[in-house]
């Protein structure tokens, strides 16, 4: 989901955009400036805007800077001129400009008139915003492209994916899972968390009450989460993932089921596993939350940021190799057998 930064358009920008819209000029620079929307640089038209485009727009953007850039097309729709809306974020500049270009990206669209944008396209480099970029853009929103072997394979894993618990249950259970009921508590700091007023809870089991209980609700940074996880109990933890994605400053809930192993019981582990599905059901539906990623794990130090991001969003192979049966070692054909025809050399018959 996206989230706005509070950040407005100073004056001169509202008064440049309703000129643009007129079709005074080719090209907008919008960058945040003292936590502000303020004008970069205009250009003017002069060619037809496929002969414009590369010319006045890649020199503009810079290595190190996310910027906003708002291209003029020369179509037209029933509101005006059609624009391009470009979001240009280069991979090696900071983190925190990133995801403060990201978080307001959807103001500056409703700034300056969602019908006037025509496309939208991201770009980390050059190559992606550039015309043939910006071209292969429109070509792969039109039609899509005929899947290889591998990508619908591909296809098929993220299908199946969206009705499978990854790592949480890899099959689907023959039993109904035990359906213990959350305590009062419990269910509140849920309710708080899906209205963001926290952004951690962490639940357990009382196995006398047959109850699930509220644990922790400390306030939790990504740096802080490994800290959470006991070492000698199991924990139901949900946790709100704040990162910036392809462009996107996101906020995605995520479910972790915590078991360290063999240092609990077996009844520990046999009702933790058993009212864990019952468990998210119950908050997917009443409470109406979507879970994005649920994982288990054994331990806290396996929940870096690398590791979660690429939980949440998993690369994408373009090839898997098919099994094939293994060579045998290079230079050695085995040892040589020696074959016989009948009545060869038989030696045992004459005794």
């Amino acid at each position: 989901m996206s989230h706005q930064t509070g950040i407005q358009a100073a004056g001169e920008v509202k008064d440049v955009f309703a000129n643009a819209r007129n079709g005074d000029y080719r090209l907008l620079k919008i960058i945040i400036e003292n936590e502000e929307l303020v004008l970069g640089l205009t250009k003017p038209v002069c060619r037809s805007w496929e002969e414009d485009y590369d010319s006045l727009l890649l020199p503009v953007l810079e290595k190190e800077l996310p910027c906003y850039i708002l291209f003029r097309l020369d179509s037209k729709n029933s509101q005006g001129h059609e624009w391009i809306f470009i979001a240009w974020s280069p991979d090696n500049s900071p983190v925190r400009p990133k995801m403060l270009y990201a978080a307001t990206r959807s103001t500056l669209k409703k700034e300056f008139g969602l019908a006037h944008i025509k496309d939208e396209i991201f770009g980390t480099v050059k190559d992606d915003v550039s015309l043939s970029g910006y071209k292969k853009h429109v070509t792969s929103q039109s039609a899509p492209v005929p899947l290889t072997a591998a990508e619908e394979e591909l296809r098929q894993i993220k299908l199946s994916e969206v009705h499978t618990d990854i790592n949480v249950n890899t099959t689907k259970q023959t039993l109904q899972g035990v359906a213990f009921p959350l305590d009062g508590e419990a269910f509140a700091a849920l309710q708080q968390f899906k209205d963001k007023k926290l952004n951690y809870v962490q639940l357990s089991i009382n196995f006398e009450e047959e109850l699930i209980m509220l644990s922790n609700t400390d306030a939790t940074e990504m740096k802080d989460l490994p800290k959470r996880i006991p070492k000698d109990a199991a924990r139901y933890h949900f946790f709100l993932y704040k990162h910036s994605h392809e462009g996107d400053y996101l906020e995605s809930i995520v479910f972790i089921y915590s078991m360290p192993g063999y240092s609990c019981g077996i009844k520990e582990r046999m009702l933790y596993s058993s009212c864990k599905n019952p468990l998210l059901e119950m908050v997917e539906s009443k409470l109406h939350m979507e879970v994005e990623k649920k994982m288990e794990i054994d331990n806290g130090d396996e929940l870096t940021a690398d590791f979660l991001y690429d939980e949440v969003h998993p690369k994408q192979h373009a090839h898997k190799q098919a099994f094939a049966k293994p060579r045998g070692p290079q230079g050695r054909k085995g040892e040589r057998r020696i074959t016989r025809r009948p009545g060869e050399g038989d030696d045992a018959g004459d005794d």
